[in-house]
């Protein structure tokens, strides 16, 4: 026993305990350091003790020997009393409490200095491109099939005395698919009322339906038409998918459109929209960012979008001068990525091939 008391109180504790909240993080993180134990080398490693009162500690943390820095996971809003234990067996020797120490988060973190310089060069390119289109200037979009197809697709319409069917698929208001699809629906109904061509927007989320009979609504006015707009083109079917999709092939039947436009989020039922509107010889144009339903869409559709065509859809319809400088700008930012990735690969390989040379 004797012994036992001579090696634990042999055992030197941490000391110079600081703390302070870890910079340049959301908050809810103090980061402690310490001196190591004069006797680290037999310790087990350093036991972390955090208390609200100063008197009653729980332990939270355990780092090993050689270590002297950590980070405790906190609430903002407590204030907080650390201290350090060495550990060796069932010895423990404390360093004085130190606090109160509280967390917050930060405005700025000094760790994404790259994301930072990136996020300026992109504002840069995309606004030099939207005053240049607004200036008058001409910008280059690439030719997308489906796209140019619509004045063709709303024209055959027109000389057939049919309507038009539009589609936003399932999403919901904060689906980006849907928000795209939105801004589509508004350029096809302003086409639809320069054409004085029937239109028809069944939907499937009520917030969506909202938001879209009041974009259709606005685009009649736009053109000067605001009395060709039929309050119920625009209107809520349902709220299950198969429901959804029985209720618009019945539509198709009936009304035998001669354009359908499936844009937006699409599931299983892509497939029977699809197919049935073939049945009917419409033309279809389809978008949608869920992978595992494009093959469909290009096997039944005149005309799919594919991947970024859908977000840039609007722009490519309207000609909006904020749209296409938008666009303008990202497709530089990306060569610009595509570029320094090049020469990233180029110096790693020119790297890889001068240590291989060291070995020879």
């Amino acid at each position: 026993m004797i012994i036992m008391i001579a090696v634990m109180s042999a055992l030197a504790p941490p000391s110079g305990v600081k703390a302070y909240d870890t910079p340049g993080d959301g908050g809810s993180s103090i980061t402690i350091e310490w001196q190591l134990s004069p006797d680290d080398e037999d310790v087990d490693g350093y036991e972390i003790h955090r208390s609200t009162d100063n008197v009653t500690f729980e332990k939270v943390g355990f780092v090993g020997k050689g270590i002297a820095q950590t980070e405790d996971k906190t609430k903002d809003i407590e204030r907080y009393f650390y201290r350090i234990a060495a550990v060796r067996d069932t010895a423990r020797a404390y360093s004085p409490s130190h606090g109160p120490f509280s967390s917050s988060a930060q405005w700025f973190s000094t760790t994404m200095w790259n994301v930072l310089i990136g996020f300026i060069v992109s504002s840069f390119f995309i606004i030099f491109y939207i005053y240049r289109a607004r200036k008058g200037r001409s910008l280059f979009i690439r030719k997308i099939a489906g796209l140019s197809a619509v004045d063709d697709a709303v024209g055959r319409a027109t000389e057939m005395g049919k309507p038009i069917l539009y589609s936003l698929g399932l999403g919901q208001i904060d689906a980006i698919a849907t928000i795209a699809s939105l801004n589509i629906v508004g350029e096809v109904a302003k086409k639809c009322a320069e054409f004085e061509t029937k239109f028809l927007c069944p939907t499937f989320d009520p917030v969506v339906y909202t938001v879209s009979r009041e974009i259709v609504k606005q685009s009649y006015s736009t053109v000067g038409k605001p009395d060709r707009y039929d309050p119920n083109s625009v209107f809520y079917l349902a709220a299950s998918s198969m429901a959804y999709a029985s209720g618009i092939c019945g539509i198709m039947t009936r009304e035998r459109p001669a354009t359908n436009f499936w844009i937006g989020s699409f599931g299983a039922e892509s497939l029977i929209l699809a197919e049935t509107g073939a049945a009917m010889g419409a033309i279809q144009i389809a978008g949608t960012d869920n992978v595992t339903q494009l093959p469909f869409f290009i096997t039944a559709c005149d005309y799919t979008l594919i991947g970024e065509e859908l977000y840039a859809a609007s722009a490519y319809i309207s000609k909006e001068p904020l749209l296409l400088g938008a666009i303008k700008g990202e497709d530089f930012i990306k060569v610009i990525i595509v570029g320094l990735l090049l020469v990233g690969s180029v110096i790693g390989l020119v790297t890889k091939f001068q240590i291989l040379s060291l070995f020879k």
